[in-house]
């Protein structure tokens, strides 16, 4: 039987009191804009942020939380998530999130792109696996241990990041509904391929005219397309406004083109290599990676930490499950930490 519950799973009273736990509305939160590979990039930090390779604390954290987003890549859509991990393992370790390449609304002043850096096609898939392993490289010690936190298309740049840099210093990889595979293949990629691949091109001028409106205006419209989620996270409502910027959309758009293009067979060998340091968790409705996908991997790694989710927690998580999310993978790393 291919089906398997969340590792100390709880009633859902048990959750609610250690959800309210988990979260303090007053943690300081550290949002920053820089150019990594000459792409406008955000990063927000929970916890230590500052530059970790010039930190002279005595007690420096030994482990940092990295979580790569899906696509978009907006990482203000995982504000609510990070604040809820950060404060699930009692501040004790920061929890850091990176954009992909321009997919962030930059600030005044800011350009999407640094003309005085030439990078080939960052904007792209290969681009922005390359962007994140250049931000480690270039902002994080070699022999500071990471907790990789991907989500879709961030787990498969993970699996790349594990696979081109093997000497990261990675205790484990935590893979949350992941695209790794057959993404055209899939029932949400049978829709989404002739749009992002032939068709994307229509909607560049609507998202032109509907910049120019009031941020205000733009928040009731997001809401009013996700009205039939209930609670959704205000943090993922005001994300979503940088989908509004033309860029934004375009760059998001060019990266999911490729994906359903180049995210095709499954890459066995990484995910044997690094299997005791891989966790999977696949969703148990998600058109995105059906439960085939989850079925077909369990078959193959029978020894490997490959979930079902049996809370009905739907792709986009971020939009209304992020606590919940939060706590089912300190309950994952309880042991490991």
């Amino acid at each position: 039987m291919f089906y398997s519950s969340v590792p100390g799973a709880t009633s859902g009273a048990q959750r609610a009191e250690s959800d309210s736990k988990m979260f303090d509305d007053h943690i300081p939160i550290h949002d920053e804009f820089i150019y990594c590979l000459g792409a406008a990039t955000q990063v927000l930090k929970f916890g230590p942020w500052k530059d970790l390779k010039k930190t002279t604390d005595d007690c420096p954290p030994e482990i940092l939380f990295l979580v790569i987003p899906g696509n978009p890549g907006i990482v203000g859509f995982y504000r609510t998530f990070m604040q809820s991990l950060y404060c699930g393992f009692n501040k004790k370790y920061p929890v850091w999130a990176i954009s992909h390449a321009g997919h962030c609304s930059p600030p005044p002043g800011m350009d999407m792109s640094d003309d005085s850096v030439q990078t080939e096609d960052v904007f792209g898939l290969n681009g922005q696996i390359e962007h994140k392993l250049s931000f480690l490289q270039e902002n994080i010690p070699a022999d500071m241990k990471l907790i990789l936190i991907g989500h879709s298309i961030g787990c498969f740049t993970i699996l790349e990041m594990m696979k081109r840099l093997p000497g990261l210093k990675v205790l484990k990889s935590i893979l949350l509904f992941p695209t790794i595979e057959r993404m055209a293949q899939s029932p949400q990629g049978k829709i989404m391929t002739p749009i992002l691949c032939s068709l994307r091109y229509i909607v560049y001028m609507p998202l032109y005219l509907l910049s120019f409106l009031p941020d205000v205006v733009k928040a009731s419209l997001v809401k009013f397309a996700l009205r039939g989620i209930k609670s959704v996270d205000e943090a993922s409502v005001t994300a979503s406004l940088d989908l509004f910027r033309v860029e934004c959309s375009v760059n998001a758009m060019y990266m999911g083109s490729q994906e359903m293009l180049k995210v095709l067979e499954r890459d066995d060998d990484t995910i044997k290599y690094n299997l005791n340091k891989l966790i999977f968790y696949y969703g148990a409705s998600d058109h995105w990676c059906p439960v085939q996908y989850y079925k077909d991997l369990k078959k193959d790694f029978p020894d490997g930490d490959i979930w079902l989710c049996s809370r009905g927690i739907r792709h986009a998580f971020v939009l209304d499950s992020s606590k919940e999310v939060a706590s089912i993978i300190v309950d994952m790393l309880g042991k490991v930490l």
